[in-house]
């Protein structure tokens, strides 16, 4: 579809036509070879705030554009491939790194008020 100008074509259209043979002419491999080589070129250009700044705003659009719903499916999926891909050390291995973490950050007060819900609801 040219636009009316001299039967030029428009932006738009030419950077269609353009992915489209592109996509023909090239594979998977020259895609993730540029991809990498793009992050790489990325990752030089930028420090930790750069990718912190993009990565707050696409968390603040995937949450306006997602419901409760869609965010407890994609967990039970990812929940689902993850005990199917990893045994029980795993899950060991991954709970003791973050019992210890947590360990650091917390004091004997959290504790005490996570005991305490426990407490609560093995009543139910």
């Amino acid at each position: 579809m040219a636009n009316n100008n001299n039967d030029k074509m428009s932006r738009e259209e030419a950077g269609r036509k353009g992915g489209n043979k592109t996509s023909r002419e090239h594979n998977k491999d020259f895609y993730q070879d540029i991809g990498q080589k793009g992050g790489e070129k990325t990752a030089k250009e930028h420090d930790k705030e750069f990718y912190q700044e993009i990565g707050e705003k696409g968390g603040n659009k995937a949450a306006n554009e997602h419901n409760k719903e869609f965010y407890e499916d994609i967990g039970e999926k990812g929940g689902k491939k993850t005990a199917r891909e990893h045994d029980k050390e795993f899950y060991q291995e991954i709970g003791e790194k973050g019992g210890k973490q947590t360990s650091k950050n917390q004091d004997k007060e959290f504790y005490r008020e996570i005991g305490e819900k426990g407490g609560k609801n093995s009543g139910n």
